[in-house]
């Protein structure tokens, strides 16, 4: 792949990822909480505390978000948030795993989103999966 293209590539990804549409931004574009918003809030709630509208719906208890860290020593298990939400991860709370994997709905909005010039697949779906988990670490209740 030429540099160009490479250049190209990554400019329309990220012009995507902070919603660039070729007019000028007012404020700052906070990419981890409009993928949360967009990908988990339904029911995990705008919060994180688990409480979103298909909550009740969903068999299995909607866990809390903003706990994350004090339910693992204080540490913010950004490896096992990042494995969650790519659906690489055994989540057995999830059972026949009811939350959907974003890794695989990722790679596939960005074929849709990008399917006339070459890019970085991977990359696009690390990208998103990041801020969200980045996202989640900043949801953590103070103790």
């Amino acid at each position: 792949m030429s540099t160009k293209k490479i250049g190209i590539s990554s400019i329309a990804i990220m012009m995507s990822l902070f919603g660039i549409t070729g007019h000028a931004q007012e404020g700052k574009v906070d990419v981890g909480k409009n993928e949360y918003l967009n990908s988990c809030a339904v029911c995990h709630g705008e919060e994180g505390k688990g409480n979103g509208p298909l909550a009740g719906i969903i068999e299995t208890r909607v866990p809390d978000l903003t706990t994350l860290a004090q339910e693992n020593d204080n540490v913010f298990p950004m490896a096992r948030v990042y494995e969650v939400i790519e659906g690489t991860a055994d989540v057995q709370a999830h059972g026949s795993r009811e939350m959907p994997v974003w890794g695989q709905r990722y790679g596939i909005e960005a074929a849709a989103d990008y399917y006339d010039f070459e890019y970085d697949s991977e990359s696009v779906i690390r990208a998103r999966i990041l801020a969200v988990a980045e996202y989640i670490y900043r949801l953590q209740a103070e103790e």
